[in-house]
C-alpha cells in the first residue's frame, strides 16, 4: 500500500518516518497544501493508496494566542483541500491528526471522553486552531457518511522530543523548558509563562509515532480516538523535573501571562481497548531524552 504522509518534514513526521521509511513523506516545500492546484498536483504525483494528514499550521500559546487569523485560515484550507481532493482522486483511507485542543475548553467530568468533543466551544487561547480542527473532524465524518469512505481521527494530546521546534518565540511549552533550561547559568531565575498551575498530559513523540501505523490498520470508526499518556501534570512539577534533569542550580519564576486552559487531559480508554496495553514513556524519562539529545545537538 503506498501510504502518503502529509507534514512529513514537521516534528511528527520525521520520527515517523524513522518507524516506517518506506511511506512516502511530503512537505511543504514540495506542495503548498493551503491551494487547490497544488493539493491536486500532490494526489497525482503520487497516487496513494492511504493518507496520513499531519499537515498543520502549529506554534505555543502566545504564537496562537496573537495569531488566530493565521491559524484559522492556512488550518482550515489545508484541511478543506486534503480531505476533498482525496475523495475526488478516489482514495479511501484517510487516517488525520487532531488535537485534544480540538475539545472544550471546560468539561464536565475530567479526564473527557471522545463524547465530549462538542459538549462546549475550545479555550480563547486557541480557539481559531481548535475549531479548524474541530472542522477537519466534521469534514472526515461528513465524507465518511455521505461517500462510504473510511476517513477517520486521532486526538494526540501535547507532545515532545527530539526534531521538536525549540525557537523561544513560537514553541511549546516543554522545547522551551529544554531551550531555557539549557542556556541558563546556575542561580539565575528562570521565567515562564503562567502560574504554574495548570495540568497537561505530555506525550514523547516517538510513543505516537509507533502508535500511528496501528491506528492506520485498526482505527477504522468515526470516533475522534483520543490518543493520550494516563500521566498528568501541573507545568509546575514539569518545571521541577526539567531542572533536576539539567542538574542545573536554578529557580524558576512564572509571570503570570498566558496562563491557558487550566486542564485538558483526556481518557485513553477506547484507544488502549483497540491498540492493546502500551507503555508510555514517562515525562521525566523522555524530557531526560529530550535534554540529552539537545546538548549534543546544540
Amino acid at each position: 500500500m503506498r501510504v502518503l504522509v502529509t507534514g512529513g518534514t514537521g516534528f511528527l513526521g520525521k520520527r515517523l518516518s524513522k518507524i516506517r521509511p518506506d511511506w512516502i513523506y511530503v512537505s511543504s516545500s514540495d506542495y503548498d497544501l493551503t491551494r487547490q492546484k497544488s493539493c491536486k498536483r500532490m494526489y497525482q504525483d503520487i497516487k496513494p493508496d492511504a493518507v496520513i494528514h499531519l499537515a498543520a499550521k502549529v506554534g505555543g500559546i502566545k504564537e496562537n494566542k496573537e495569531n488566530q487569523a493565521d491559524f484559522y485560515y492556512q488550518n482550515n484550507m489545508i484541511n478543506t483541500n486534503v480531505i476533498h481532493e482525496a475523495y475526488k482522486f478516489g482514495v479511501r483511507r484517510v487516517l488525520s491528526a487532531l488535537s485534544t485542543c480540538t475539545f472544550p475548553d471546560v468539561t464536565m467530568n475530567y479526564p473527557f471522553t471522545e463524547k465530549d468533543i462538542f459538549s462546549g466551544p475550545p479555550a480563547v487561547s486557541n480557539l481559531s486552531y481548535g475549531f479548524s480542527k474541530r472542522g477537519l473532524f466534521v469534514q472526515s465524518i461528513s465524507y465518511r457518511d455521505q461517500y462510504d469512505l473510511n476517513y477517520s481521527c486521532f486526538c494526540p494530546s501535547n507532545i515532545y522530543g527530539p526534531d521538536d521546534n525549540f525557537d523561544i518565540n513560537s514553541s511549546h511549552f516543554v522545547p522551551a523548558l529544554v531551550r531555557k533550561l539549557f542556556l541558563a547559568s546556575d542561580a539565575e531565575e528562570v521565567e515562564f509563562w503562567g502560574d504554574g498551575a495548570p495540568l497537561r498530559q505530555q506525550m514523547y513523540v516517538d510513543d505516537l509515532a509507533k502508535i500511528i501505523p496501528i491506528l492506520l490498520e485498526k482505527h477504522n470508526s468515526g470516533i475522534p480516538l483520543i490518543v493520550a499518556p494516563k500521566e498528568n501534570l501541573s507545568v509546575k512539577k514539569m518545571v521541577d523535573i526539567g531542572i533536576s534533569v539539567s542538574g542545573k542550580k536554578v529557580s524558576p519564576k512564572f509571570n503570570g501571562k498566558y496562563k491557558g486552559q487550566y486542564r485538558k487531559d483526556g481518557c485513553n480508554k477506547e484507544l488502549l481497548k483497540l491498540i492493546g496495553e502500551f507503555q508510555f514513556t514517562t515525562f521525566e524519562q523522555g524530557i531526560r531524552e529530550t535534554y540529552e539529545w539537545y546538548e549534543k545537538k546544540y
